[in-house]
């Protein structure tokens, strides 16, 4: 006589995904490692081989840094994103970002300008900018044509503002609608901008300093007639 029962389990499946998103975020990190080393050993001359590498390099990134998306939303959604405040130079952040994605960029052909005085210095999250920075900078990389300008200065008005201008076609419409939407309304099963926007909306509010609160920003035109980015930190 045969018998069947049902298992329960008391795992809790979200700490489950969360260890498995964190896992395949380790190997990522050693297979861009592998595909930069890679690429230093392809001959110049094999044009097609290192444009293939540098795409590869670029898609592995950009799930590498959806992959930290989900682990910080995830924490956040426990109340623990972990937020480290400490000063720091933005000219130094904002080269270490860019040389992240060195390959690309040399393999893409694309000019990168930084326009941040060597002296400026805020205090924030250096890590979570850093994720912020690169996930814009990317997009801008791919969206843009050949040019891509970051600056930043501090106001009057004790905010420190980072932008990003590519010379792209520009943000579509849907999503400059969306970068002025609440956290609380923001609707992420709509496009694939939606975790990025809210990623980097969720960041910059996390930065405040007494009523003042970070916030980002999203419009097309500025100086090369692109789409341009900018996060204020207070």
């Amino acid at each position: 006589m045969s018998s069947s029962k049902q298992v329960t389990s008391t795992i809790d499946f979200s700490s489950v995904l969360a260890a498995a998103v964190h896992d395949m975020k380790n190997s990522l990190f050693l297979l861009i490692q592998s595909i930069e080393t890679l690429s230093d050993a392809l001959s110049p001359q094999d044009e097609k081989a290192r444009e293939q590498v540098a795409s590869v390099h670029y898609e592995a990134s950009r799930l590498n840094t959806n992959l930290v998306q989900v682990l910080s939303l995830y924490r956040a959604e426990l109340e623990s994103l972990p937020i480290t405040v400490d000063e720091s130079f933005i000219k130094d952040l904002v080269e270490d970002v860019v040389g992240s994605n060195a390959l690309y960029v040399s393999q893409k052909n694309i000019d990168i300008s930084i326009a941040i005085e060597d002296d400026l210095s805020w205090y924030l999250d250096s890590e979570l900018i850093y994720l912020l920075l690169n996930d814009v900078i990317i997009n801008a990389m791919r969206y843009g044509t050949s040019k891509i300008i970051v600056s930043a200065k501090a106001d009057e008005n004790d905010f420190m503002t980072i932008k990003i201008e590519d010379d792209g076609r520009g943000y579509p419409e849907a999503m400059l609608t969306k970068s002025h939407e609440e956290l609380c309304d923001f609707e992420l099963s709509q496009g694939r901008t939606g975790l990025g926007l809210f990623f980097a909306k969720l960041i910059a509010n996390a930065h405040s300093q007494g009523d003042k609160v970070g916030s980002i920003a999203l419009s097309n035109g500025g100086s090369l007639g692109g789409s341009v980015f900018e996060v204020k930190i207070p």
